[in-house]
């Protein structure tokens, strides 16, 4: 599996179904998240099991991230037409409701394949991808089909990505927003251990 954090996002232009409901047939990664962090989340498909509850619970926390200056975009490789139809079917039916956020369609799986978590040329993996403000890939997760992913963890990255933007200091081992940061030398890593060292 590749890894792409460090590397510029892979970019692309594909159809996806937009907040409003409406299709935009020229939706583009980076024009979307310019100058903004972008949370761009692989699903396996629409109308399954694991993947509603993801989506809803980004959806739900869309204020926190948005609180950040950060952007979510779902992907799968269903067609526009399915994911406007998953939308369109209410939540106690197995749908998702009318989520704040673009649901992209990678129908030729192309995109799954540049982000190197397409498996068994069928579905995407549940993969999650930071992207910082430059269109750098800063972090990714990839779990298999059974494991949803902790919606926490991509807002407590975000919150690290943003604490090291803001301050210079590395976050360390079970850091949280609130929490004591790394000063990047020996003299920094001494000094944090000292004092922490126990609690990790």
């Amino acid at each position: 599996m590749s890894v792409l954090v460090g590397k510029k996002a892979p970019d692309f232009t594909a159809s996806a179904i937009m907040p409003n409901n409406e299709i935009d047939d020229n939706f583009n990664l980076h024009s979307y998240i310019k100058g903004r962090i972008g949370i761009l989340f692989f699903y396996p498909l629409d109308f399954t099991f694991v993947c509603p509850s993801e989506i809803i619970a980004f959806a739900n926390r869309i204020k926190d991230f948005q609180e950040r200056g950060a952007e979510i975009i779902g992907i799968s490789v269903d067609s526009k037409y399915t994911h406007l139809a998953w939308k369109n079917t209410e939540v106690k039916k197995g749908g998702i409701g009318n989520i704040q956020y673009p649901l992209v369609s990678d129908l030729t799986k192309q995109i799954a394949r540049e982000y190197d978590v397409l498996t068994g040329d069928a579905v995407a993996l549940r993969g999650t991808f930071l992207i910082d403000q430059q269109g750098f890939v800063r972090h990714q997760l990839v779990n298999d089909l059974p494991l949803g992913r902790n919606v926490e963890e991509t807002i407590r990255m975000i919150d690290a990505l943003k604490f090291f933007q803001e301050n210079g200091e590395v976050c360390p081992a079970n850091w949280n927003k609130g929490k004591k940061g790394m000063k990047a030398s020996s003299k920094g890593v001494a000094e944090y251990l000292e004092h922490h060292a126990e609690v990790l």
